[in-house]
């Protein structure tokens, strides 16, 4: 007579997610030596199977091509043996890291003698649901297993061979180094199906965290039953003060827009005071144009246009809200700072705004005024990163107020617990 196990009638995710809580309990009290051991053997794991992982890689590149998906998209999902060493590059950077678990937060003895604690512990089961970019799989995995998380992965189809790969290489390093190897796991499945099963996994998953576009970020928000950090699209500013060095202010601008034009903290909106708009906008519309970005201007940005090489289209209404995500950039002429800040709050996505200014009380004034995860005085936009920021490798940018906020680095993939000890206390 066969017995059944008590899981045979789950479904194959809500089996994945007992697997991970199971591995996670067992994750969580081990040392940062065993942890980093792990991670080190995934480094070299991915090194050794580089060629495995980029033939299964080039099945999804090859695919996206046939189904006429953008080149932007097919840059983000592509992974060529220096990329492969470059992520394996960054497990090792991870490795280095401080490990936040058990780090004591604050701690003192009460007046009646009892000692309190409050340490930092594991979230748990972490989910990430996530778009194209098949070096997320590594990097969440990576920061999950240093935090003492297990991770369940939810890639999208359009990289499923290539997660698949790279999860296989993960899990018979970690295996191989003695630690659970259903601390990372793919999510059984690439209907849209298995995606809401692992939103409504309440009780199984701790958190999860979409990383991706707009559209898949709100239908994790307003469809789980899961608690979600929710990671923010970029609608990012680039404001020019009246008082600003014009010259930095172009290269800030055409930094912020144009190093890399598919991510987050890319500008897709410029701000220029009106009183340094007429010596500001030929040259930074000419700038623009040399880093081939078309700007979507209101009617004061084009009556600079005249007699530059700037690729100008009138700007709609729907200009201000885009994340752009291409060589396209809004902009506008305001009256004021307080003005630009007005803006600001009415379109911004709350990831990263930037002002360009020589004055020291316009800057004050723009970061006390403006509410977004990262506000940036003559600097670009693109270094609201973890990696730049000194956290290491990030799990998302979180653009919400609770739990963290920003870039989220080890410490944020982190919850507290208190540890109360005494001797024999009771309360009177």
């Amino acid at each position: 007579m066969t017995t059944l196990s008590p899981y045979d009638s789950l479904s194959p995710v809500t089996r994945a997610a007992y697997r991970a809580r199971a591995a996670a309990a067992d994750l969580a009290p081990l040392p940062r030596a065993d942890k980093d051991d792990a991670l080190l053997a995934v480094a070299d794991a991915l090194e050794v199977r580089t060629a495995e992982i980029v033939a299964a890689n080039a099945r999804d590149v090859a695919r996206a091509r046939e189904n006429g998906t953008s080149e932007s998209v097919v840059d983000r999902l592509t992974l060529t043996p220096e990329r492969v060493r470059a992520i394996a590059a960054d497990v090792r950077d991870v490795a280095k890291l401080p490990d936040p678990v058990g780090e004591i937060v604050r701690g003192n003895t009460l007046p009646n003698g009892i000692d309190l604690r409050q340490v930092r512990v594991p979230l748990g089961v972490v989910g990430i649901v996530y778009e194209a970019r098949p070096n997320v799989t590594v990097d969440a995995a990576a920061l999950c297993l240093k935090s003492g998380n297990a991770v369940l992965l939810r890639g999208s189809a359009s990289a499923y061979e290539s997660n698949t790969a790279l999860v296989g290489v993960i899990r018979d390093a970690v295996g191989g180094a003695g630690l659970p190897a259903d601390a990372v796991q793919l999510v059984p499945g690439e209907s849209r199906e298995s995606v809401r099963e692992l939103m409504r996994a309440r009780g199984l998953v701790d958190v999860l965290i979409p990383r991706g576009g707009a559209s898949l970020i709100q239908t994790v928000v307003s469809e789980s039953t899961v608690p979600v950090i929710e990671t923010g699209t970029g609608n990012c500013h680039v404001y020019v003060d009246a008082d600003a060095d014009i010259d930095m202010a172009i290269d800030i601008l055409v930094n912020s827009k144009a190093q890399r034009v598919s991510v987050c903290n890319a500008a897709e909106t410029l701000l220029v005071h009106q009183d340094i708009a007429a010596a500001f906008l030929p040259r930074a519309l000419d700038a623009l144009a040399e880093a081939g970005v078309t700007v979507h201007a209101d009617p004061r940005v084009l009556a600079h246009a005249e007699g530059t090489r700037a690729t100008v289209v009138e700007a709609v209404p729907e200009d201000w809200e885009t994340e752009y995500l291409s060589y396209d950039i809004a902009a506008a002429v305001v009256d004021s700072l307080d003005k630009a800040v007005e803006h600001i709050r009415l379109w911004s996505s709350g990831h990263t705004e930037a002002i360009v200014t020589t004055s020291q009380q316009a800057a004050r004034r723009f970061t006390r005024l403006v509410d977004s995860t990262t506000v940036a005085v003559n600097a670009s936009t693109r270094f609201t990163d973890g990696g730049q920021f000194g956290f290491g490798a990030e799990i998302g940018i979180s653009t919400q107020k609770l739990h963290a906020r920003g870039p989220m680095g080890l410490p944020e993939l982190t919850s507290t617990k208190y540890i109360v000890t005494g001797d024999g206390h009771v309360r009177p």
